[in-house]
């Protein structure tokens, strides 16, 4: 039996943990160009891994047959041809949903940056 995570989302990696805010990290900067295109890779892989998952269910009523089908082999092979298929969708432009997270996360931390109130020295 293995331990425990101690992050509330075990197996993300530490960036997507940031930019979700389950762990405390270094702030978000809205106007860093490491920061954006940290967001970009995460909203990337999120589309990439969210196709798979879609395409997956299209491939999961195709029957295979024939002399070099089935098998515990081509259910493992298509598994990574599945992902690999959600991955070039995604890099060829995806569905907007890689988009729609960078703008979203970035309008909060605007937003979020905005309603800070400067703090007042001591007189």
């Amino acid at each position: 039996m293995s331990a425990p995570s101690s992050s509330p989302l075990p197996g993300l990696r530490p960036d997507a943990q940031m930019l979700m805010g389950t762990r405390p990290t270094k702030s978000f900067n809205v106007n860093n160009a490491k920061d954006i295109a940290a967001l970009k890779k995460v909203g990337h892989e999120f589309e990439a891994m969210f196709l798979s998952q879609m395409v997956g269910h299209m491939f999961a009523g195709i029957k295979s047959g024939g002399p070099f089908g089935g098998g515990h082999a081509e259910e493992t092979y298509r598994s990574l041809l599945v992902d690999e298929y959600g991955r070039a969708i995604a890099k060829s432009g995806g569905i907007g949903i890689a988009d729609q997270i960078v703008r979203s996360v970035m309008l909060q931390f605007q937003e979020a940056s905005s309603n800070v109130q400067p703090r007042r020295s001591p007189e």
